[in-house]
């Protein structure tokens, strides 16, 4: 079987796979879709397969999936290049005055449990695909901080295990070049977001803990689950405005304002972390991620852009 028929063969079988790894390099559900597609499309081009193994067929396969991978990645590449440099030097956490956040990959809570609408299935199989691997919403959003070469050296190599040599080779840099971006890239997602505590039930405890004590207005027992240098971080997208607070006594209160306009809020999964989506007058008004370190609150990233929120199409998870 010849290289391009080996991989239109693949394509279809990865596509949620292949999603899921522009999504970690593009932190945008609707450009990944499109990134995908783009790359299926370069490689039904005449030659495009030429360097995928024809055997023997486990050597054929295995050779596939990699060129799979570094197609979808040379397509975000070139997506995260044209955004423009500017912006890869901006601070996504607001310093600049602004906050940026990731598209949410948002679903139920499954069994029942408090704070939800009752029983619900887990993840679709879509959904498992792109949270494989650990994807939770303050990493992504680290990821942004990032240069396009330095993000995907650390998405190739970290989260998909492609050997160094074939990261130089979408990079169209050396290995250690290439090796030195990751290492790079690894240390500032790092420092920037540090890893959560490991309990998921736990964690799931401490968010329905402020769930309710925003919804009583209860500041102490805000306080309480909030780390005192708890940072919030909101994204309004171009309609509403960014904010950035810190403190447990600015978050708590901010908080209570934000539950009072809320007619429900729900325990959710986001990015398979314990979040909380509000709703007003039938549509979602906010998705909530949280971290939680130390029994604590420790960051709050909201996304209200009612623009990406239609577009996520979270009403069906009122249903």
């Amino acid at each position: 079987m010849g290289g391009s028929m080996v991989l239109a063969r693949r394509f279809e079988e990865h596509r949620p796979r292949l999603r899921a790894v522009a999504y970690r390099l593009l932190g945008s559900l609707g450009e990944a879709a499109e990134a995908v597609e783009e790359a299926r499309l370069r490689l039904e081009r005449p030659g495009a397969g030429a360097d995928a193994d024809p055997g023997p067929e486990a050597g054929a396969v295995r050779n596939a999936d990699r060129a799979l991978t570094a197609a979808v990645a040379r397509v975000c590449l070139d997506r995260l290049r044209s955004r423009g440099a500017a912006r890869r030097e901006e601070d996504p956490y607001g310093e600049d005055g602004r906050v940026r956040l990731p598209d949410p990959v948002v679903g139920r809570v499954p069994g029942p449990g408090p704070g939800h609408g009752g029983p619900g299935p887990g993840p679709d199989s879509e959904q498992r695909a792109l949270l494989s691997d650990g994807c939770d919403l303050p990493f992504m959003t680290a990821l942004d901080t990032l240069g396009p070469a330095e993000r995907v050296a650390l998405v190739l190599c970290d989260l998909c295990a492609v050997p160094s040599d074939e990261v130089a080779e979408v990079l169209g840099r050396t290995e250690a070049s290439a090796r030195q971006l990751a290492d790079r890239a690894r240390r500032r997602v790092r420092a920037a977001a540090p890893a959560p505590d490991g309990d998921p039930e736990h964690r799931r405890e401490v968010v329905a803990a402020f769930l309710a004590a925003a919804g009583e207005g209860d500041l102490d027992a805000l306080l309480a689950v909030l780390d005192p240098d708890v940072v919030a971080r909101s994204d309004g997208g171009t309609l509403r405005p960014s904010l950035l607070r810190r403190g447990a006594t600015t978050v708590a209160a901010q908080a209570v304002i934000f539950a009072r306009l809320a007619e429900a809020a729900h325990l959710v999964l986001v990015n398979g972390a314990p979040g909380v989506m509000a709703v007003a007058e039938g549509r979602v008004i906010s998705v909530m991620s949280f971290t939680v370190r130390g029994g604590r609150v420790t960051a709050l990233d909201v996304l209200t852009d009612p623009d990406r929120l239609t577009r996520l199409g979270l009403t069906a998870l009122l249903d």
